[in-house]
């Protein structure tokens, strides 16, 4: 298979490899900015062949006696999903967690370089920021990561919240997981937007925090991950395929699981804050990062064209 970029306006590229699936975008000086996409394309051609070079390792679960150093992973971004899902190592938690986080962290450095102001690396959902001072991205979320197809919108019906993000914030990633997206999920949340430091620790904590989201209930329909997906990483543990219509003192316990999982990341250092949503209902944890918060829906406005969970 080859990698393919395509031109969707004047800003924004959309970039795919087997799974890799980008939309990207950067603001500067014109030959900055193509310098820097030049770079970038030349190291996205390689990631894909680097990561399943080493797929039987990343696919094993990250020991929970494993020291940081005990990393036997080569690639840059191989190591870098193994070192941001190392701290869950408690859970059962293997490096592909943090795959797409990785991948878009391991891109987004080459914008760092004078002329650049401002790029993100959207990896179907999961976003690298690069920010200097004075710049900043407002950010859209989508709880239900089932409905929303991408590209550009057309108001503000379909965001569920968004956020600003500047320069001054330690936020540089955003992640999101859930049961309704293109990954399994063990719990039952609509889904589970994180704010970190980097996208790929994002991406970890937005896969235990979703595990988190969870109850027992009759209903709720789970299938062997096995039997979904023949290479899955989880083998035969039970992933989530349907959530029924859940009474409202449900989901407040669901909802509130899950933000005990987000509390104790955000406790760590691993997070800055999460917004979890299930069936309508949503929690907040951290994200006052002079001004960070999410906003619910009636609050909204849209500038400019977004993707899934875009930075614009």
């Amino acid at each position: 298979m080859n990698a393919t970029r395509n031109q969707l306006d004047a800003a924004r590229w959309h970039w795919q490899h087997g799974p890799i699936d980008l939309i990207l975008s950067a603001d500067g000086e014109p030959s900055a900015v193509q310098a820097a996409h030049e770079a970038c394309w030349a190291r996205f051609v390689e990631v894909l062949p680097e990561l399943v070079g080493e797929l039987k390792l990343l696919r094993q679960p990250v020991p929970s006696h494993a020291a940081h150093s005990d990393c036997a992973l080569k690639s840059p971004v191989a190591r870098r999903m193994w070192s941001a899902c190392h701290p869950h190592r408690a859970r059962y938690i293997t490096p592909m967690a943090a795959v797409a986080g990785s991948v878009a962290d391991e891109l987004i450095t080459a914008f760092a370089r004078e002329g650049i102001s401002r790029a993100f690396i959207n990896n179907g959902g999961d976003i690298a920021l690069y920010l200097t001072e004075g710049q900043q991205y407002r950010v859209g979320v989508f709880a239900d990561l089932a409905k929303f197809s991408g590209g550009k919108l057309s108001g503000d019906q379909a965001l569920d919240a968004n956020l600003t993000l500047d320069a001054a914030m330690p936020i540089r990633g955003v992640a999101t997981s859930g049961w309704r997206g293109r990954s399994f999920s063990l719990g039952i949340a609509d889904s589970v937007t994180v704010l970190a430091r980097n996208a790929a620790t994002a991406d970890a904590a937005a896969t235990i925090i979703a595990n988190a989201v969870n109850l027992d209930h009759a209903g709720i329909v789970r299938r062997p991950a096995s039997s979904l997906k023949d290479d899955s990483d989880l083998g035969d543990m039970l992933v989530t395929v349907d959530v029924p219509s859940l009474p409202q003192p449900l989901i407040d316990f669901a909802l509130a699981c899950g933000v005990d999982a987000a509390q104790r990341l955000h406790e760590q250092g691993l997070i800055e804050g999460a917004a979890l949503f299930l069936q309508g209902r949503a929690r907040v944890t951290g994200t006052h990062h002079k001004g960070a918060l999410f906003r619910n829906r009636a609050e909204i406005t849209t500038e400019a064209p977004c993707s899934k969970y875009a930075a614009y």
